[in-house]
């Protein structure tokens, strides 16, 4: 037996002083530039490191929005999928990892078996003649099995790799699925506050168009204007009501929408309306390689081009031997009494050696399908990272433009106000009719309801941008999330 465990001992530590065969990972080469094209005319955040680090969207100051926000993460259904599935991805990891160790088994059995003394091809004999070989046999056997795949060429220490860079991208799966959460709540949020800013705007000039139209009944009442000024006033009053009532589809809708998002029926939720009235928030960008290390999409890319390399080398070691351990120690006796004497010890310690020499080239087909696995994973890498500076670029753009078109819709909405007005006193002097009115007011509204359009576009491109940007998160978690 001491020999037995040595031999064991001895091929264990060989096991894990083997090589590895298949290629080292070394991470690929991603397309960065050295600043953001749409970064000039950008009004950068000081200090540079002012991002908020987890609650991100603390940045635009509501806390009404903060509450909301905190609820997604404990609540949301999706991300309570994503969560299950890196417990399962960690769960493989152990499952691997088990393979590194031998396998040992007990077992115990009790049997006993007569023999017939009409066996076939028996010989008689004395013996036969006598009985004995018509008697009963007992058979007690107490054991224990081992045994151990020597992972002399790496397969199994690389799979086990192969299954941390999978739970690793699986735990940056889940902040990604996090972070897109989160960001399409704070879009809801301000969409309904915008579709709130509407419906006052829409119901102040209901009100405005009440008074114009009780104008205009007066002046017909009067003999000063003709009774189409009246319908034409009655008609703008009508128009108006309906585009409120519109609104309020829309609200409900984005109010439903974040209801899921926190896991609750939309009829057991509800926020009291207030207009928008943010404005959106100077935020660092840093510099493009930065991005390469905040944004979560991209490192699980990364992380499974790692696991796809793995992946070749397992395939590489199918073209050498399998070596295996056996193992197996124990008593066995005819009686219980017996079983467990010294004399009734036993054991057997073996190795065997299986290579394959014919597969029709089944392990080359699974060569080349990994190193085909390992380019598309590469591939897809890259266009994670060439989408994550697009959606960059693409928002800093947004906010650019739309903060100086905000300028030119502001002093649009001033110049339709005093156009209105200048009208409107015109029509009480009997100077225009009331056709100018009803355009000046037309002019107006859509100024104003363009200008909340353009306020509602410039926060929803801030949190797009701060998506973009990675949120709070960093690569450096994944270490811990691996763990």
């Amino acid at each position: 037996m001491r020999r037995g465990a040595a031999v064991v001992a001895t091929m264990v530590a060989v096991s894990f002083a083997g090589c590895m065969v298949g290629p080292e990972y070394k991470k690929p080469s991603a397309p960065t530039t050295p600043a953001y094209k749409e970064l000039d005319g950008w009004k950068l955040a000081s200090p540079s490191d002012a991002l908020p680090k987890g609650p991100w969207w603390t940045v635009f100051g509501d806390p009404e929005l903060n509450g909301l926000a905190e609820q997604v993460s404990a609540a949301n259904e999706n991300l309570k999928i994503a969560e299950a599935r890196l417990r399962e991805a960690r769960a493989q990891v152990r499952f691997n990892r088990s393979f590194l160790f031998p396998t040992i088994s007990a077992n115990a059995g009790a049997s006993t078996r007569r023999e017939s003394a009409n066996q076939p091809f028996l010989t008689p004999n004395a013996s036969t003649l006598q009985g004995i070989g018509r008697g009963s046999v007992g058979d007690i056997l107490l054991g224990l099995d081992m045994s151990y795949e020597v992972d002399l060429w790496g397969r199994v220490r690389r799979t086990v790799r192969a299954a941390k860079n999978e739970a690793q991208a699986t735990a940056a799966d889940l902040e990604t699925a996090r972070l897109s959460l989160q960001a399409e709540l704070v879009v809801d949020y301000f969409e309904l506050r915008a579709a709130d800013a509407q419906q006052q705007l829409l119901n102040d000039t209901v009100k405005a168009f009440e008074q114009a139209l009780q104008l205009t009944i007066n002046r017909f009442t009067g003999g000063a204007a003709p009774r189409s000024d009246v319908a034409q006033a009655q008609t703008q009053l009508e128009t108006t009501r309906a585009q409120a009532t519109d609104v309020g589809v829309a609200r409900a809708q984005f109010e439903h929408a974040i209801a899921t998002l926190l896991g609750k029926p939309p009829a057991d939720f509800g926020l009291p309306a207030r207009p928008l009235d943010h404005r959106p928030p100077d935020i660092p960008v840093g510099v493009p390689s930065q991005l390469l290390e905040r944004r979560p999409d991209i490192a699980a890319a990364e992380r499974r081009v790692a696991e796809a390399n793995e992946q070749i080398g397992i395939a590489k070691a199918a073209y050498f031997p399998t070596v295996m351990l056996n193992a197996s120690v124990g008593f066995e006796g005819s009686t219980f009494g017996n079983a467990l004497n010294a004399s009734s010890l036993l054991w057997s310690v073996g190795a065997s050696i299986t290579q394959t020499i014919f597969d029709a080239g089944r392990r080359r087909a699974t060569s080349d399908a990994a190193r085909a696995a390992y380019d598309a994973t590469v591939a897809s890498y890259r266009e994670t990272t060439l989408t994550a500076f697009q959606q960059v670029e693409d928002n800093l753009a947004a906010l650019r433009i739309l903060e100086r078109e905000g300028e030119q819709q502001r002093r649009a909405v001033a110049a339709a106000q005093d156009s209105l007005q200048l009208f409107t006193n015109r029509y009480r002097g009997g100077v225009d009719n009331y056709l100018q009115v009803i355009t000046a007011q037309t002019t107006l509204l859509t100024n104003q309801r363009g200008e909340i359009d353009i306020l509602r576009r410039r926060m929803d491109a801030a949190v797009l941008l701060v998506k973009a940007l990675g949120g709070g998160w960093d690569a450096a978690g994944l270490a811990k999330a691996a763990e």
